[in-house]
C-alpha cells in the first residue's frame, strides 16, 4: 500500500453516500479503493493507533503521546500513521516539533454504510 496513491472514497452524489454492499454489484475502482481502506485498517497496530485517536477527548492526539503505548520504535509507529493517513482515516497538524493526528470521520461513515444493510432489509425487532 505505501507505493499507491492515497486512497480517496467515492463521494456522495445525488444518491447520497455510498450504495451499501447489498445494493448492487460494486465496480473494479471501488472495490480496489475500499480494499486499501481495509488493508490500512486490517493491521492490529493501526487498528490500535485509529482507537486510540478515535477516543481521545478533544478529537486529537499527539504522536507524543501514542509511540510510548507500543513495544515499536517512532518510525514504525511514524510508518503505520502515514499508511492510515493515505488510507483517508486520519489527519494531521503539526504543531512545533509534534504531529497532532485526528480522524476522519467522513471516511469511517462511509465505511461503515457500505457495510450496513438498507433499511428496508433490516428485520423488526417488536
Amino acid at each position: 500500500m505505501s507505493k499507491q496513491e492515497p486512497v480517496t472514497l467515492a463521494q456522495g452524489g445525488a444518491e447520497g453516500c455510498c450504495p451499501t454492499l447489498s445494493a448492487a454489484p460494486m465496480s473494479e475502482d471501488r472495490a480496489v479503493g475500499l480494499a486499501n481502506v481495509f488493508k490500512a485498517l486490517g493491521d492490529p497496530v493501526r487498528l490500535r493507533l485509529l482507537s486510540m485517536i478515535a477516543s481521545r477527548e478533544g478529537g486529537e492526539i499527539c504522536v507524543c503521546d501514542l509511540t510510548p503505548a507500543f513495544d515499536l520504535s517512532q518510525p514504525t509507529i511514524s510508518h503505520h500513521l502515514k499508511l492510515l493517513k493515505q488510507a483517508g482515516l486520519i489527519g494531521s497538524e503539526r504543531r512545533g516539533t509534534w504531529v497532532y493526528y485526528r480522524l476522519v470521520p467522513e471516511t469511517t461513515d462511509k465505511l461503515a454504510s457500505v457495510l450496513a444493510r438498507p433499511a428496508a432489509s433490516v428485520p423488526s425487532t417488536s
